[in-house]
């Protein structure tokens, strides 16, 4: 993913109609950038962090969940760092209140009015770090600003700055004192994954980098051109039979015995919209079957509701579900 695609196909096509090779390598070259700068700072895999890139640049927000200590918090923290933005992190406690995260209005007794103050919600990306730790009420906060980018606040609904993006974390091995994130919520996350755990080599990799402090990302790109490039995302071309590979998986995942609730429309929208993405990112204007496949596990597999005796992951209801469904001739 970290080189471009050279073959005989249209090439992007992302100003007057015209295929332009130029802006083809330009945005897969600033995808790259950003990758680098990441990889500067994290010890993971390439996969997560072209994930994480892949997320900013579909419109899409990202879950990372898995043990404490692998980095997740850091991910989000120097993706948002690669970017010339705003940026907010919000330590999510059981005492965090909806107004702590979209803000409140304050009267000012000098001039007799209430003023509003914009909360962390009003950045170009908010780290939510350890989101299952406050009550259904305040993780709720964020419904309206994820899906709608934007916060209604006492009737007057305010627009959130462009681009917007949140990352969230959770960690997977406690239980006490932590509150699920209801499906619907799960829903509005484009992507999931965990990290997992480094291989040794890594882990003396993470030692080094750490033995005089943490070095720290810069920015490498501007907001503005974040925006531009997930405009040209929505102008990669999806042919008639990629869409209906995509509408089989979903109904593959409906049909499975094992899965209660399978992918939702909403779901193979967003799975449109991150092919749309990974393709870009290797500097193609059109999508490919590999492109859904590769990225599948990571859009599908926390939107599924599993049945209580499955005998299979929701991961693996998603590779069965690939496995089992050919693309359209």
């Amino acid at each position: 993913m970290d080189t471009i695609a050279t073959d005989d196909h249209a090439v992007l096509d992302f100003s007057v109609g015209v295929p332009d090779n130029t802006m083809a390598r330009a945005f897969a070259d600033d995808a790259v950038t950003i990758g680098n700068e990441i990889q500067r700072v994290v010890v993971t895999s390439p996969k997560t962090i072209q994930l994480s890139i892949l997320g900013l640049l579909a419109e899409g927000h990202i879950l990372l969940e898995d043990v404490p200590g692998v980095g997740k918090t850091l991910l989000g923290k120097t993706l948002s760092g690669a970017i010339d933005c705003d940026f907010k992190r919000i330590q999510f406690t059981p005492d965090l209140l909806p107004t702590d995260i979209t803000g409140t209005t304050v009267f000012d007794m000098k001039s007799s009015t209430f003023n509003f103050v914009p909360g962390p919600i009003f950045s170009n990306i908010v780290l939510a770090d350890e989101i299952n730790r406050t009550g259904p009420r305040t993780q709720a906060a964020l419904l309206e600003a994820m899906a709608e980018h934007q916060v209604s606040i006492e009737g007057d609904v305010m627009k959130l700055p462009s681009p917007f993006m949140v990352i969230a974390t959770q960690n997977l091995s406690e239980s006490h004192g932590t509150f699920p994130l209801p499906d619907s919520q799960k829903d509005r996350f484009m992507i999931s994954m965990g990290m997992g755990l480094p291989t040794p080599e890594q882990e003396v990799e993470i030692l080094s980098r750490s033995q005089h402090g943490m070095p720290e990302a810069s920015p490498v790109i501007s907001a503005e051109r974040i925006v531009e490039m997930r405009d040209m995302v929505k102008r990669v071309e999806v042919d008639a039979k990629i869409r209906q590979y995509i509408v089989k998986l979903a109904g593959h995942t409906r049909s499975n015995s094992a899965v209660r609730h399978g992918l939702s429309p909403r779901g193979g929208a967003a799975l449109q919209r991150a092919a749309q993405a990974w393709a870009a990112m290797d500097g193609r204007s059109f999508v490919e079957p590999q492109d859904v496949s590769e990225i599948a596990v990571y859009v599908i597999a926390h939107r599924l509701m599993m049945q209580p005796a499955a005998n299979e992951s929701a991961d693996e209801a998603v590779r069965t579900a690939i496995d089992e469904t050919q693309v359209p001739a």
